[in-house]
C-alpha cells in the first residue's frame, strides 16, 4: 500500500443513514480514485500473500468490490456470498445480525471444497455478525478460514469478538 496515501481522507461520513443514529461510512470517494482504490486492494491482499489462499469470499454487496480484485492479486478464486434468494443453484444458508437488524447469507454448496484455504473480505467490520456468518458457511463446506480483510473497522462495535482469534487486517480503524 502507498504509505503516503491517507485512505481515511477518501471516506465520507453520512449521518443518520440508513437509520437515525448510524453514521454511514461512504466509500464511493475511495472507489472513484484509482490510486486510493489500488492502495486499498494492495493493503488487503499483501498480509495474506504467502498464505496459500485458494478462495476469497466477498459478502454482498460492497464486499464484492474489494474481494474480487483481492482474489486476482492472490491468484485465487472469488466466491460471492449473497443475500437470500439470489443464487440459482444448491445453497447453504446462515442467519446473521447486523448492527441494526438481521439478515440471511447464502453460498453455493460447491463454492468451497473441503480443505480449501479461504480469506473473507468485506468493506466494513461492525458487529462481526456478517463475517462470523460467512465463516460458519465456509466451515459448513469444510473450508479453512485463514483470515479476514476489511477496509474499515468500527472498533467501538466490538466486531472482532465473534471472530475468535482469527487473523484480521483492517486498513482503517475508527475507535
Amino acid at each position: 500500500m502507498n504509505a503516503g496515501l491517507d485512505l481515511a481522507s477518501y471516506i465520507r461520513d453520512i449521518p443518520d443513514f440508513p437509520q437515525q443514529g448510524v453514521v454511514f461510512k461512504d466509500i464511493t470517494p475511495l472507489l472513484g480514485d484509482a490510486g486510493a482504490f489500488a492502495a486499498a486492494i494492495d493493503g488487503l491482499a499483501a498480509p495474506f500473500a504467502s498464505d496459500g489462499i485458494q478462495k476469497v469470499l466477498g459478502t454482498e454487496a460492497r464486499g464484492f468490490i474489494f474481494a474480487a480484485p483481492v482474489a486476482c492479486r492472490l491468484e485465487a478464486g472469488f466466491v460471492p456470498v449473497r443475500k437470500a434468494g439470489k443464487l440459482p443453484w444448491e445453497i447453504e444458508r446462515e442467519e446473521y445480525e447486523l448492527e441494526y437488524g438481521t439478515d440471511l447469507l447464502e453460498i453455493h454448496r460447491d463454492a468451497v471444497r473441503p480443505g480449501e484455504r479461504v480469506l473473507i473480505v468485506d468493506d466494513v467490520l461492525a458487529t462481526g455478525g456478517t463475517a462470523a456468518a460467512t465463516a460458519r458457511l465456509v466451515e459448513t463446506l469444510g473450508g479453512i478460514v485463514v483470515g479476514y480483510g476489511f477496509l474499515i473497522e468500527l472498533a467501538f462495535l466490538g466486531g472482532r469478538e465473534p471472530l475468535d482469534d482469527a487473523r484480521i487486517t483492517s486498513l482503517l480503524t475508527y475507535a
